[in-house]
């Protein structure tokens, strides 16, 4: 069975609860905005990508089932709002999940003043809007991996195998689908040009021992579990070419998680240059400093 943080069809939608992982894997049924808030502040649901479409996409299936005004666009579009605006407040940090909102509601704005659109017509529209963002998301990840994989290795002498060092959870279960710096490994994987990632566990969490470890093992890729303080020791021993996460580049929300950033430090020693795919839309690291 594929790993999947969302499962979604029009009208229905499941998220797997990732706070039972890696014991048990539980598909809970999301029928609204409510669930939906629910699990993103019970941390069910981890990874800002997925985050963000799992608030989108729990209001395309009560749109689908026929909540919120039928007559009237500005109801209509007052109703999304509100729903967004609730949304927000299960996670203010959920930066995907701003943007999106944001720009779902400048969506509907310039929708409901189309000339001679109905509430029908709206309300169709905002979820064929919303579904794109899923396959909007897959389709990036692919693209980031592909990049990334070929990024790496022509930066590598002879072109490869490599070794990576991942920290945090970039992958499947942070997105749509295949991931982010997850994605590169998955990439570098399927062109037979991966030796060995590292994955860090992660504290408080363990987002990379309960989920990248779990994912990549479930992919059949190599990888290596290592606690947080290893990391360093891993880089300069075990001949890590790369490092993805969101450590690589420098994220302020790690601020505070003084373990993250053992990464970049322990790069600017080591002999070999570092280099971090960039995970959730972030910046691409360069020079000598990885994740």
């Amino acid at each position: 069975m594929a790993l999947e943080s969302l499962r979604y069809r029009r009208g229905s939608l499941e998220v797997l609860n990732q706070r039972l992982l890696p014991g048990q894997l539980r598909y809970e049924r999301v029928g609204g905005v409510e669930r939906a808030w629910g699990a993103i502040r019970d941390m069910e649901v981890r990874g800002a990508p997925a985050i963000a479409l799992l608030g989108c996409l729990s209001l395309a299936v009560e749109l689908a089932g026929g909540a919120g005004p039928r007559e009237d666009l500005g109801a209509l579009e007052e109703f999304v709002g509100q729903k967004l605006g609730f949304l927000l407040t299960a996670r203010p940090t959920a930066a995907n999940l701003g943007r999106e909102a944001e720009r779902l509601r400048a969506f509907v704005r310039q929708r409901a003043e189309t000339p001679g659109v109905s509430p029908q017509q709206l309300r169709e529209s905002i979820i064929e809007y919303i579904e794109g963002l899923l396959e909007k998301d897959r389709s990036d990840n692919r693209s980031i991996g592909a990049h990334g994989a070929s990024h790496i290795l022509g930066r590598v002498a002879g072109g490869g195998p490599v070794t990576l060092l991942t920290h945090c959870n970039t992958g499947t279960l942070a997105t749509a689908g295949y991931g982010t710096a997850l994605g590169v490994v998955r990439a570098l994987h399927e062109r037979g040009s991966l030796s060995r990632v590292f994955c860090t566990e992660t504290r408080p969490y363990n987002q990379g021992s309960r989920l990248s470890a779990l994912e990549l093992r479930h992919d059949g890729v190599p990888v290596t579990l290592i606690a947080d303080s290893a990391a360093a020791a891993a880089m300069r021993e075990r001949g890590v070419q790369a490092g993805g996460g969101r450590a690589a580049h420098g994220d302020p929300l790690l601020r505070g998680r003084p373990q993250q950033h053992l990464r970049p430090r322990a790069s600017l020693g080591s002999p070999d240059p570092h280099r971090g795919a960039a995970g959730n839309g972030a910046h691409a690291a360069r020079g000598r400093a990885a994740g």
